[in-house]
């Protein structure tokens, strides 16, 4: 009876032991090794599935691309929990949503400066814009600043102060050729060019509608303050998976891809 009992408990303790075992076996596997991340449709996505191959490669990260066609919703997404990260804006862009929304976000990376053009489909050069000519302008705060930035820049107007990233035609105190401002969503804009005399776009949307940084009248250059970055929850930056996609971001596959399709309009701002 007693060895009867002896090996009934050791029968159940060998089941609980295993039970024990494969409880922990199933809490690792269900460790996340997954993340999704936000990008805008078209090449920039191309430049992110180059960096997707390199996480699972090199850290077995599956990495799940959500494409936006839109400035506002990736930082909504992320900020609610859709995204673990996003992949699309510089940090002016990043502070302006964070200040109008309360959004708890933070910069995990860099990846690149996309300058920024001013394009036209009637005028060969910033000389030949006339009096009274309609320049069309990103509605986003950073965004618009940035191209009132390059005007006053290129002497076209003055700015009440220049290193205002949030300048609006409201603050314009010098304006010598009337110059009309219309301020546009900056999706929108390639498809308003025929309709103004000027329109700055950000590459982003510039190259998917065939327009080449080269044609541009007027564009930054590689100094600009506006390289893009990788945004996370705040607290999120030191993530391994976080800090895995950026290191597969970072990498020479995925610089190449980019000035591949960028035609060298795509500057890397971790080097």
């Amino acid at each position: 009876m007693q060895a009867s009992l002896t090996r009934l408990f050791g029968a159940a303790a060998l089941v609980g032991a295993i039970l024990i075992a494969g409880c922990g076996e199933d809490d690792g596997a269900s460790e996340t090794r997954s993340i999704k991340v936000g990008t805008m449709s078209g090449p920039e996505s191309e430049v992110m599935e180059v960096a997707v191959q390199i996480a699972k490669d090199r850290y077995d990260l599956e990495v799940e691309i959500v494409e936006f066609t839109d400035y506002v919703s990736p930082n909504a997404a992320l900020a609610d929990g859709s995204l673990d990260a996003n992949a699309f804006q510089h940090e002016p862009y990043l502070q302006s949503m964070i200040d109008d929304r309360d959004y708890d976000l933070a910069v995990a990376g860099h990846t690149f400066v996309y300058p920024i053009g001013a394009y036209s489909e009637k005028h060969d050069s910033i000389e030949a814009l006339p009096n009274g000519a309609i320049v069309a302008l990103p509605n986003d705060p950073t965004n618009g600043g940035r191209a009132m930035i390059l005007m006053h820049n290129a002497g076209l107007i003055e700015l009440d102060d220049h290193e205002n990233l949030e300048a609006t035609p409201v603050n314009v105190v010098e304006n010598p050729h009337d110059f009309q401002f219309r301020e546009i969503e900056a999706a929108q804009l390639p498809r308003v060019l025929q309709d103004v005399d000027l329109a700055f776009i950000n590459n982003t949307f510039a190259q998917p509608a065939g327009l080449s940084l080269d044609d541009a009248l007027l564009r930054e250059g590689p100094e600009s303050p506006y390289v893009n970055i990788i945004a996370v929850r705040e607290g999120d930056q030191d993530r391994e998976e976080i800090q895995q996609l950026v290191s597969a971001y970072q990498s020479d596959e995925v610089a190449a891809k980019a000035k591949e399709l960028f035609d060298g309009a795509a500057v890397p701002g971790w080097e």
